[in-house]
């Protein structure tokens, strides 16, 4: 069997593999609950790895080794650094609150202590968040098949899509963490296998350290000049905070067993998200000395599986990157149509069914999808797609999303005069000083706005108390996430 052969059987038993499963879950899906969150049933062990799984995507595998090939560890601060920052500080500030509370979405908070206002500019914030993150893992699934096997990058971005959207909209949340359990054994397994192939190839990490510039391990910038600390800053701001809001994340929290269980699983995913994302890391920066002047420096984990690896091997570490890729997918699609079902439609549709809601929420994954293949198409760049979609969060939802929680003062004039300020010194900036990092100076001007106009609109729009899915005040005891892992069976 020839390698191309062998690489497309391989594929072929993954994509059955991963329908099988959809499958399964399906007959445990009856219910909207059952969809968006797995009937809050989830153990820590299926949260922690469902986790890991959706924050370690192709945007790091491809988009990640490439930066580093490029920039050393500079080139990837946002990602993984930044993306670990989210986690640990989702699990310490925000998710035992939010699982108490019983709310399917991040948006769901937002209606209840802002308004509806507030809740429709969140929705739109996750789901262009959401969507450009889908076409950004579509971009790198595409240039896996066009290096190993010559099929045009169309191809595989459209036959990802397809794949992913079917198993996603069969089975919702317990196909997509069943799924992600067995991609991220796939993804480590492929992972380690090429690391040390291309160690021991490469004469051990002595002989390439050796020959690496001197600034490869450094974390912060060369030159002390304000626009390289600002994009310095931005870096860390576009994933460290912008996705504490992020519906794809605090969907496993909602999904946990108990609060004990949601914030665990943020710790030890952080953990284990750190620990994996460094691989392809290392694996760049060893090819910056390797395969020194490639032309397009994200296919280097591919290029580096034809250069090191038996064609076996190759079909397993294949099998690890679109593993890597449908793991990130399919929680980004399933996110938005959480948000489209539980947030948008009950505006349109007052009261909506649970015969309805289930419905809109399945249609709505193959909507979103054929979507995100169209920004694909238009979109060659995996990191920086991926990078662009956290920017509207960040500007717009992540100060009101904090403060609410945490602020017994945020009140909704506070909130919008925030989402106001916020978008309007992005877009402001975006069309007069494009250089200058428009998202970050968006961000500050949205934590200005809140901190401003929250106490001077107290009398005339008093703070909305916060209350559950089932209208109970909500408890804000022992909401900070310092329990420790033992409270993770409570």
């Amino acid at each position: 069997m020839s390698e191309r052969a062998l690489i497309f059987f391989g594929i072929g038993v993954y994509i059955v593999a991963m329908l099988a499963i959809a499958y399964f879950a399906s007959r445990r899906t009856r219910t909207v609950s059952d969809f968006i969150v797995a009937g809050r049933s989830m153990p820590l062990w299926l949260c922690t790895t469902t986790l890991i799984a959706t924050w370690f995507g192709g945007g790091m595998m491809m988009g990640g080794s490439g930066a580093a090939y490029e920039s050393g560890l500079l080139g990837v601060i946002a990602d993984p650094f930044g993306a670990t920052l989210c986690l640990v500080l989702v699990g310490l500030f925000f998710i035992r609150l939010l699982r108490r509370l019983k709310f399917y979405t991040h948006v769901d908070f937002l209606q209840q202590r802002y308004g509806t206002t507030a809740a429709v500019v969140g929705s739109l914030a996750q789901i262009w968040g959401s969507t450009f993150w889908v076409a950004s893992m579509l971009v790198a699934f595409g240039l896996i098949f066009q290096t190993l096997t010559g099929t045009p990058l169309v191809t595989g971005i459209v036959g990802g899509a397809l794949v992913v959207v079917v198993y996603t909209a069969v089975g919702g949340m317990w196909a997509v963490a069943l799924t992600d359990m067995i991609q991220i054994v796939i993804v480590a397994l492929g992972l380690v296998i090429l690391l040390v192939v291309v160690l021991h190839d490469a004469g051990g990490w002595g002989a390439v350290a050796a020959r690496l510039p001197e600034q490869t391990f450094r974390l912060v910038p060369l030159e002390h000049s304000l626009d390289n600390w600002l994009d310095y800053l931005r870096a860390w701001f576009i994933f460290g905070l912008a996705d504490i809001a992020s519906q794809s994340l605090i969907q496993r929290g909602l999904s946990a067993r108990t609060e004990g269980v949601a914030q665990a699983s943020f710790y030890l995913a952080a953990l284990g998200y750190i620990s994996f994302a460094m691989i392809p890391v290392t694996l760049g920066i060893i090819a910056s000395v390797t395969l020194p002047g490639l032309e397009d420096p994200e296919s280097i984990l591919p290029v580096l599986a034809i250069e090191h690896l038996h064609p076996a091997a190759v079909a397993v570490f294949v099998g690890a990157l679109l593993a890597a890729i449908m793991s990130s997918a399919d929680s980004a699609l399933l996110a938005s149509a959480s948000v489209v079902s539980s947030n948008l439609l009950p505006m349109v549709h007052r009261d909506p069914s649970e015969r309805l809601s289930l419905l809109v929420v399945r249609w709505a994954v193959p909507a979103f999808g054929l979507l995100a293949v169209l920004i694909a198409l238009n979109a060659r760049v995996v990191y920086d797609t991926m990078l662009d979609g956290s920017m509207l969060a960040l500007v717009a939802i992540t100060v009101p999303f904090a403060l609410g929680i945490w602020w017994k003062r945020a009140n909704r004039a506070g909130a919008l005069a925030a989402i106001a300020a916020g978008l309007l010194t992005w877009f402001g900036a975006s069309l007069l000083a494009p250089a200058w990092p428009g998202d970050l100076l968006g961000f500050a001007a949205s934590l200005v706005a809140m901190l401003l106009v929250t106490p001077l609109t107290q009398r005339l729009d008093p703070p909305r108390p916060l209350v559950d899915k089932d209208g109970c005040p909500a408890v804000f005891s022992d909401r900070l996430g310092t329990l420790g892992l033992r409270s993770a069976g409570r």
